[in-house]
C-alpha cells in the first residue's frame, strides 16, 4: 500500500464534493483561494499518512510547513482541482526533503587520488555488510582494485560474513582475529592498498546500538586513524522513526558524507528515505533493491517520489 493511500482517499473524496462544500475548502472571495482554517484538517490528515508511513515527526512537521506556506491564499484556478493543487505540493515538498547536496559516488572515486578510503557505519542488521559488498562488485565492474577490512572485530560472525563476500568477489580482505583492535584492522588495510596500488579500501564496521558510548568512541578511533575520504551511514529502509535517531547519532560522531538506504524492495511506505534525507541533509546515493551484488542502484530523488504516490 501506497504511504498516501490515506490521504489520496481523501483528497478523492473532495474531489466529489458538491460546489457547495468545496466552498467550504475555498473561498470565492477575492479569487478562489484555499482557506487557512480548512487548509488545517488536510494538513492533519497527512500528517496520520505520514506517520503510517514511519516518517520521523521532526519531518513531518517540516513537510507541513512547507505545505502550509506554500497553500495558504494561494489562489485556485477554475481548472485544476483542489485535491490536485495539494498533491503538485505535496511533490515539491517531499521533494525539497529528499534533493540534497549532490554526490557523484562513481564520478568521486575517480577523480580522487588513491587509495580512497571509505568508512562506512550503521546498526547491525541494517545490511552494512552486504552494502560494502555490492559496492565492490559495482567498482569492480569499473575496473577498480578493492580492499576490503573487517573492522567489526566484535563479532565472529561479522568477520565470517564478509570474508564469504571478499571470496565470491575476488577482493582482498584484510582480517585480524575476533575481539582485535578495529582501528589496527582498518590502519593495516590501507598500508596494504597503499603497498600494492589497490584503488579504493572499504572498512566495515562494527554496529551495535547507536546509543553504545563505547562504539562510538570505536568508530570516531577508526576515523582518526584512517582518515577516511567518505563515511557513508547504511540505514534499513524497515526502521522508520528509528532510521533518524541512528543517522544522527553516527553523524555526530563521525559525520556522515552519504547515505545507502538497504532492502528498499521491502519497503511500502518510503518513510526512512524521507526520515534519513533530513535528519543528516546528506544525499542517499544508492538504494539496494533486491538480494543480488548488482541489487544496487542510484538513488534518484524523482523516482522516490514516484514510488511513493503509486498505488
Amino acid at each position: 500500500m501506497s504511504m498516501f493511500k490515506f490521504l489520496r482517499d481523501r483528497l478523492k473524496g473532495w474531489r466529489e464534493k458538491t460546489a457547495e462544500e468545496a466552498g467550504e475548502i475555498i473561498s470565492e472571495e477575492k479569487g478562489r483561494k484555499i482557506r487557512e482554517k480548512k487548509l488545517e484538517s488536510v494538513l492533519w490528515d497527512l500528517e496520520i499518512g505520514l506517520m503510517e508511513a514511519d516518517v520521523a515527526v521532526p519531518v513531518i512537521e517540516d513537510i507541513k510547513e512547507s505545505l502550509r506556506e506554500d497553500l495558504i491564499g494561494k489562489k485556485v484556478s477554475r481548472t485544476v482541482s483542489f485535491s490536485e493543487g495539494i498533491e503538485t505540493a505535496l511533490r515539491e515538498a517531499l521533494k525539497d526533503v529528499l534533493v540534497t547536496e549532490e554526490l557523484d559516488f562513481e564520478r568521486f572515486i575517480e577523480d580522487h587520488e588513491k587509495p580512497v578510503i571509505i568508512m562506512f557505519v550503521g546498526v547491525n542488521g541494517t545490511g552494512k555488510t552486504t552494502a560494502i559488498a555490492r559496492v565492490a562488485h559495482l567498482l569492480k565492474g569499473k575496473g577498480m582494485s578493492c580492499v576490503m577490512a573487517a573492522a567489526d572485530t566484535f563479532r565472529a560472525g561479522a568477520i565470517e560474513q564478509l570474508e564469504k563476500h571478499a571470496q565470491n568477489l575476488d577482493v582482498r580482505l584484510i582480517r585480524h582475529d575476533s575481539g582485535g583492535d578495529p582501528a589496527a584492522v582498518a590502519f593495516d588495510a590501507v598500508e596494504h592498498a597503499r603497498a600494492k596500488r589497490k584503488d579504493v579500501v572499504l572498512i566495515d564496521t562494527a554496529g551495535r546500538m547507536q546509543t553504545n558510548i563505547n562504539l562510538m568512541d570505536e568508530m570516531k578511533k577508526i576515523r582518526r586513524v584512517t582518515d577516511p575520504d567518505l563515511v557513508i551511514f547504511v540505514g534499513d529502509a524497515l526502521a522508520g522513526n528509528d532510521a533518524i535517531d541512528q543517522a544522527q547519532a553516527f553523524h555526530e560522531a563521525v559525520g556522515i558524507d552519504a547515505a545507502i538506504l538497504c532492502k528498499i524492495d521491502a519497503d511500502a511506505k518510503g518513510g526512512a528515505a524521507l526520515s534519513i534525507a533530513k535528519a543528516i541533509g546528506k544525499p542517499i546515493i544508492y538504494v539496494g533493491t533486491g538480494q543480488e551484488y548488482g541489487d544496487l542502484v542510484r538513488f534518484d530523488p524523482e523516482w522516490m517520489i514516484k514510488r511513493i504516490f503509486e498505488d
